[in-house]
This record gives C-alpha cells, structure tokens and sequence, in this order.
C-alpha cells in the first residue's frame, strides 16, 4: 500500500517510504481525554465525548490506507476505580458511536470485534456491541476491535485456567503447549498480533494491554491528547514504522 506525499507542514508521509508496508494492525491505547477536557474547565466527561469524533477519523483513515486490523483499548479493567459518574458515562458511548456510525461501518464492509470480559459489562453496552458483532459478522474489511473491559494480566489467568481444565479433560497434554497453543486461549485467537502500537497522550507505558501480544510489536508514543488525534498523526506513526528494521531477534 503506497502512501501519500505530504510537506512536513500538511501532514506526514515522504516519497521516500512509498514502497513501504502499511503495518496490518495497528492497536492504540487512547489516552488523554480527560485532561483534553480539563484544560478547557470541561468535565472529564466531555472529553470522553469528543475521543469519539477521534474514533472515527481514524477508523475512516484505517480503512482508507487498507489497514487489516485497527484494536482500540476502549475500557481496561482498572478503570472501574475511576468515579461512578464517568464509568457510566463511557459504557454508554459504545451504544452511541454504534448507534449512529453503524450503517456506515456495515457500508465500508468493516468487521466489529469485542476482545475483554463481555460478561461483566452492563447490559445496554453489551446488547450494543453482540448487535453490531452479529451484523457486521460477513464483512472482509477492516476488523475493527474493541478491547472493552479488557486487562492483559485478567487475559492471560483466564486461558491458563482454560488451559488447565483442557489438560485436566485430556484434550492435550503439558507437552503439547508451545507458544502458538496457549495464543490459541487468548481473546485475540486468530487474529495477527499487532505490528504498531500506538499511545496517545504523552504516557509512555503500556498500561496492561496485550503484554503477550505486544512482544516483538513497534511502539510510538505521542503527546497529542486523543481528540486532537488527527489523520494527519496518524500519517505520521506509519511513516515512522515504515522506517524501521524489524529482525524479531534475528540480524
């Protein structure tokens, strides 16, 4: 997939990677809504609000550049300590993007994907995302998927415990367990593990996302808060993965 020649003032990506890869998934932490919010005296809730606006040039951008598969770490399982008020507030908005941006999704043939514990996620936010799992089920675009109550850590006991039983019930034995099997247990079965990871908001840390996924992954990390995130940043995180030399330990 060619890129798009921008000035350094317009955007982003020289002629010099035009022959590059655009990396086929792509997954991003979208951190810096709230403060967004608190630098213009908004509640952090309206800063949430917007991220959503960012949620979609950037799903529009993916699909664009014919990414394969865009994973957005949309609620973790610590962020059920943050105050009652906001976590309402945001497992509302699952409903509310797919409630609007749905039939465009369907018409772009995207694929939505839930990776987390879905069991434990209010009912309107749940009914929200198997509907639109369900409907979108047939499309061969862009796999868009959202990690929604999802902690790597939680993840990772998760297929141990399955893992265990499995053995315990004589499906295979400890032998058998190679790297490729215990992916197999992971909520991202089946799907490439990530090429880019990208983190918005200037954190450069990983906050318990994908740590098994993530192993031989490309991080770039921004300051840009997630609703100033722009197609334009975008550009600029493949135009830098484009650049790199991935040996995955080799030479």
């Amino acid at each position: 997939m060619k890129l798009p020649f921008f000035s350094k003032k317009q955007a982003a990506v020289s002629d010099l990677f035009l022959n590059e890869t655009i990396p086929e998934h792509v997954a991003i932490i979208m951190d810096g809504n709230g403060r967004w919010a608190k630098k213009r005296g908004m509640p952090r809730i309206a800063g949430h609000k917007e991220g959503i606006s960012t949620v979609v040039k950037i799903v529009k951008t993916a699909v664009k550049w014919k990414v394969k598969v865009l994973t957005l770490y949309t609620f973790s399982t610590e962020n059920w300590k943050r105050p009652k008020t906001e976590v309402e507030f945001i497992l509302r908005l699952p409903k509310e993007f797919l409630s609007i941006y749905l039939p465009d999704l369907i018409a772009s043939n995207v694929r939505i994907e839930l990776i987390g514990d879905i069991e434990k996620l209010p009912a309107h936010t749940r009914e929200a995302v198997e509907d639109a799992i369900e409907r979108t089920r047939d499309n061969d675009g862009l796999l868009l998927n959202f990690a929604l109550n999802y902690g790597s850590r939680q993840e990772i006991l998760h297929a141990m415990k399955e893992i265990f039983l499995d053995i315990n019930n004589d499906e295979f034995s400890l032998q058998e367990l190679d790297e490729q099997k215990f992916s197999d247990y992971l909520y991202t079965a089946g799907m490439k593990e990530p090429d880019l990871l990208i983190r918005t908001g200037g954190e450069k840390r990983i906050s318990n996302f994908l740590l098994w996924q993530l192993a031989y992954t490309e991080f770039w990390f921004t300051d840009v808060l997630w609703p100033d995130f722009s197609e334009k940043e975008f550009l600029y995180a493949l135009e830098d993965f484009c650049k790199r030399k991935r040996r995955y330990g080799g030479l």
